[in-house]
């Protein structure tokens, strides 16, 4: 039965929230079936019956299959029969499900039938949903594309979902100068220049670059370095790089060595080493030896980057490699990069999917998530068959502007290397398994170490960071059964006014007051969902910390203590850690409200937990203040150090180019610019890096 909107008390206002549908602009057509009177539905014990009893639970406090069913019906009078994406979306609002169809209306309709056989995870989804949004799309190949940029950006829950989305990194060698540089890169592609990749990790990047300038001798210095030089660096002296800055060499012999790195990036090493190695031949006849000990070096570096790229195909010039391995319930997909016939690493990933999922259709979704935000290769190899590969072919192809091609080798090179990504993929996830393993172990002990109610889900972390009380920031970093969760580690910038400088205690409380507060007051209709004791969801990361940790002492402590006292938070556990006499390791001290200090073996699992616990705080909330302190640094130039005058900024400015170059040099290399004394670079040197407390 329908009742009329009007006849129910109109929902509270909510804010716009992640996997909500506020998050997205307005789509061509919204099916609002929320007026489904869940009272009248959930009467239908039928339809109660076909959700397995282990999923009760979870329908009582989300819906019924009525309700959903109810609703798709809804939906399906109205959805179009052309290709589209749909979202699904429960009472409060948030996306469930993120799917897209070649014919919208008999997508939603294999959900509304009541006599299908589904598998428990879309039963699940089914007595969640109220209310079906749509948005149409020209093509299929469209629909596919915008859904795979919607999961990513709304995470529904019952959609597999890339965790690790981190951009690549590439080589640039840039085009805008005369003198061009080689860097890494990240982000959009826009300055001129050649971009070779992408590369799997920064590692991989940084030593090929380091490799390239002993074999190229291109220089990696900036503009800004390269026109301030007098005299070469000492990149030059350690021969790598060919002292452009200086004209040690002449333009067309410098655009020589750039057309062979970039000859040599392009695939074409084969033919860089041979002519190197007739250079090489030709100086030793003619009795030039340092100029053939100079093409050895070279020859040398070039081989030693093949060497770390391992496996290089022969009949594979551009191609991307996916390998997935299912074990335990976690899923593993392995990616390796070649481009120009050269393996320029690997990456493993772990996606978030239900046990339910095959490998196949965990495949499908991550190669389109995957490529959301990324250039795709002219060849795709995968390792398992999945559904519609034609068609993610030509949304990539549209993507890409030139064809690509998607297959499951059966034989030869290209089957060898699917079999290699398949071993790191299965090595990956065993290493990940075990892992987890030992994390959970490490969280049941502390249960008895100290003495919690039951393993921590969730625990926080939090550390503050100031010199003299400038620059006060304070950070949160969260861990649980996974190991630590990056995406879930904020930063405060300290705004209290009335704080004396270095307070540690208001700045510890400050943080804690904004971190509780916000989640003490969410949105009406997600109150529920968010009180500590939530059990809603169990496999979604909590919000709400089992177990909160302080940087300090005893006094550090109570201040927190004090804090939920006031917020009347009685549910989270709270405990301090101090440092060991001069700093120790090992020797730390635990403190719980109502308790005697607790005294840890220094060789105790438990205690190296949270050491590792307290370290990453530390290294997170130190990041946060240098990247505060370089603003400032940058904005007020370098006025901010003492007995440094316009003359001395000039001088430094002239012989180092940057204020990056400066806050890099030592003490040594200050006390060579013109006009700045010893004891002047040493108040330079130590403005640079004075360590925050």
């Amino acid at each position: 039965m329908v009742h009329d909107s009007s006849e129910r008390p109109a929902p509270a206002p909510r804010k716009a929230r992640r996997g909500s549908r506020s998050d997205l602009p307005q789509d061509d057509l919204t099916l609002d079936t929320s007026d489904v009177d869940p009272e009248t539905s959930a009467t239908d014990e039928d339809d109660d019956a076909r959700l397995p009893d282990a999923d009760m639970a979870e329908a009582a406090t989300e819906g019924t299959l009525a309700v959903g069913h109810a609703a798709i019906e809804n939906a399906v009078r109205l959805a179009p029969t052309s290709p589209g994406v749909y979202r699904m979306l429960n009472a409060a609002n948030d996306v469930l499900y993120v799917g897209k169809a070649k014919n919208v209306k008999k997508r939603l309709s294999s959900y509304a039938r009541v006599s299908a056989p589904l598998p428990a995870r879309i039963l699940r989804m089914i007595a969640a949903t109220t209310q079906v949004e749509i948005v149409s799309t020209m093509t299929e190949t469209e629909a596919l594309l915008l859904e795979a940029n919607l999961i990513k950006q709304l995470r529904p829950r019952f959609n597999v979902q890339l965790r690790d989305d981190k951009s690549f990194p590439y080589i640039l060698i840039s085009g805008d100068h005369w003198a061009p540089q080689i860097l890494k890169h990240r982000g959009a592609q826009s300055r001129p220049g050649r971009y070779f990749g992408p590369f799997a990790n920064a590692g991989a990047v940084n030593r090929t670059i380091t490799a390239l300038q002993r074999a190229f001798l291109i220089r990696s210095c900036t503009d800004g370095f390269f026109e301030s030089r007098s005299r070469p660096c000492l990149l030059y002296q350690i021969k790598r790089c060919a002292g452009p800055c200086t004209r040690e060499i002449d333009f067309p012999g410098y655009s020589e060595l750039v057309r062979e790195a970039t000859e040599f990036l392009s695939g074409r090493s084969h033919a860089v080493k041979e002519l190197l190695a007739a250079e090489m031949e030709k100086a030793s006849g003619e009795l030039e030896f340092e100029t053939a000990a100079l093409y050895r070096d070279r020859l040398a570096a070039l081989s030693a980057i093949q060497s770390q790229q391992g496996i290089n195909p022969r009949t594979v010039e551009e191609a991307d490699v996916f390998a997935i391995h299912q074990e335990g319930g976690y899923s593993c997909v392995e990616v390796f990069f070649f481009r120009t016939g050269q393996n320029w690493g690997n990456r493993a990933y772990f996606p978030k999917a239900e046990k339910t999922f095959t490998p196949e259709e965990v495949l499908a979704s991550f190669l389109a998530q995957f490529y959301d935000d990324k250039p795709p290769p002219k060849l795709i190899l995968l390792s398992h068959e999945i559904e519609e590969s034609a068609l993610l072919a030509d949304a990539l192809s549209v993507k890409a502007g030139s064809k690509v091609e998607v297959s499951v080798p059966k034989r030869g090179e290209k089957k060898e290397l699917i079999g290699h990504a398949l071993t790191n993929a299965r090595e990956a996830l065993g290493r990940k398994l075990a892992d987890t393993a030992t994390q959970s172990r490490l969280l049941e002990a502390m249960v008895t170490t100290l003495g919690l109610p039951h393993a921590p889900k969730r625990i926080e972390v939090y550390d503050n960071s100031h010199i003299m009380g400038t620059n006060a920031v304070g950070a949160m970093i969260v861990a649980g059964p996974d190991g630590f969760i990056k995406n879930q580690y904020r930063k405060f910038n300290i705004k209290s006014e009335g704080l004396t400088p270095g307070d540690d205690y208001g700045m510890m409380r400050e943080v804690l007051e904004r971190r509780f507060k916000r989640l003490l007051k969410p949105p009406e209709a997600d109150a529920a969902k968010t009180k500590p004791d939530d059990k809603a969801d169990e496999d979604a990361f909590p919000q709400w910390p089992d177990l909160v940790i302080i940087d300090g002492g005893r006094g550090q402590l109570n201040a927190a203590r004090e804090i939920f006292q006031a917020l009347g938070l009685t549910q989270v556990a709270l405990m301090a850690v101090a440092k060991g006499p001069e700093r120790d390791a090992g020797r730390e001290t635990l403190f719980m409200p109502d308790r005697e200090a607790i005294k840890l073996e220094p060789r105790d699992p438990v205690l190296y937990f949270i050491q590792r616990l307290r370290d990453e705080a530390h290294r997170f909330v130190i990041g946060s203040h240098r990247k505060l302190r370089k603003k400032d640094i940058r904005e007020a130039g370098l006025q901010e150090i003492p007995g440094i005058g316009p003359s001395r900024k000039r001088a430094l400015l002239h012989h180092f180019g940057t204020l990056k170059e400066i806050e890099r040099a030592s003490i040594a290399d200050l006390g060579k610019v013109p006009g700045v004394s010893a004891e002047s670079a040493r108040k330079i040197f130590e403005f640079f890096h004075a360590q925050p407390g």
